[in-house]
């Protein structure tokens, strides 16, 4: 008997972290499932919320859901601060001795938890969600395969193919993720990065459950490029690189017509087509090089800013933590 006290006593425990925006067809949902999920299992468990200033009844949802069960730890941010604060700030928050990130739409199969936990008991501090298949729409499937290959391919350090976040992380590894103190914390590109060893568990993405994504194409748009400048130098390198080329093909085109023109001295007229076409493609080349250069820059704005992740306006079920605190 005492020893299965000591057992009870002493057993892990996992955080489960959900990060959510208008998800009020889901929410409720999610909660049964994890509820259902981790009851199974031989673990203590808490369920962080993370509501990034939703504006439909989400927020509402998940009050009356954390004042049924103090399992259920809920956090809302003053504003939106996109996905990958509001993530982030949400595995920062977890104390338990691995945490568990999916998206709070079902995308992210919460039935995969026991598998994730089994790789973690055999040794590996991250485990990740690896996508075979999709049942999304095929075109943004394939957009995003090309996406993945390209960061691969010019990532000075290997990343991972068809891996959103979605995931266990040791609490060792989320320490050391919140020393880095990145204020676009992307966690896939980060564990890449640090170089833990990962087990994947793969699996085929479902639709989204209820409800619309929060996602625009804007918003994937900035994230790919994003991705793309804090992963790789070769956008500068491909600049310098271009800036000979054009160079080059300047001077040979200036040296061909020299000659022409003197061979065809008296007949030869140059136009202002060339010229024009010219000035345009070196324009062009020089405006898109210019638009890289301040992405980098503005990626050095955003880390000697030092501005917060996320200011949280309200939390509840942390008994360690005020309901209104700044992160």
């Amino acid at each position: 008997m005492d020893n299965v006290i000591i057992n009870d006593k002493f057993r892990k425990k996992i955080s489960i972290v959900n990060p959510c925006f208008n998800e009020e067809e889901n929410v409720e949902l999610m909660v049964r499932a994890v509820k259902e999920i981790m009851e199974k299992l031989p673990y203590e468990y808490e369920h962080i919320l993370v509501d990034n200033h939703s504006d439909d009844r989400t927020w509402d949802i998940l009050k009356r859901l954390a004042g049924e069960d103090k399992r259920i730890k809920i956090i809302r941010n003053v504003r939106n601060f996109g996905g990958l604060r509001n993530a982030a700030n949400g595995l920062f928050q977890a104390d338990g001795d691995c945490a568990i990130l999916l998206a709070c739409d079902f995308q992210d199969p919460p039935e995969l938890i026991p598998q994730f936990i089994e790789k973690w008991n055999q040794g590996y501090k991250v485990v990740l969600g690896k996508k075979t298949e999709s049942d999304e729409n095929a075109l943004m499937y394939n957009i995003r395969g090309l996406y993945y290959k390209i960061i691969q391919h010019y990532s000075e350090v290997p990343e991972y193919e068809q891996t959103t976040g979605f995931g266990l992380y040791d609490q060792t590894v989320i320490s050391q993720l919140k020393a880095l103190d990145e204020p676009e914390p992307s966690l896939r590109h980060l564990i890449a990065d640090l170089g833990y060893q990962v087990a994947f568990i793969e699996f085929r993405q479902p639709k989204r459950l209820r409800g619309k994504s929060g996602y625009s194409l804007r918003y994937y748009f900035q994230y790919a490029v994003s991705s793309f400048i804090n992963t790789s130098k070769v956008p500068l390198k491909l600049a310098i690189l271009w800036g000979f080329i054009v160079s080059l093909i300047s001077f040979a085109v200036a040296i061909f017509y020299l000659v022409w023109k003197l061979k065809n001295w008296m007949y030869f007229d140059m136009g202002q087509a060339p010229l024009l076409i010219g000035i345009f493609f070196i324009g062009g080349i020089l405006l898109m090089f210019l638009g890289i250069l301040g992405e980098y820059i503005g990626e050095i704005l955003t880390r000697v800013t030092k501005r917060p992740l996320v200011i949280e306006e309200e939390r509840l079920n942390f008994e360690d933590k005020s309901e209104s605190i700044v992160k």
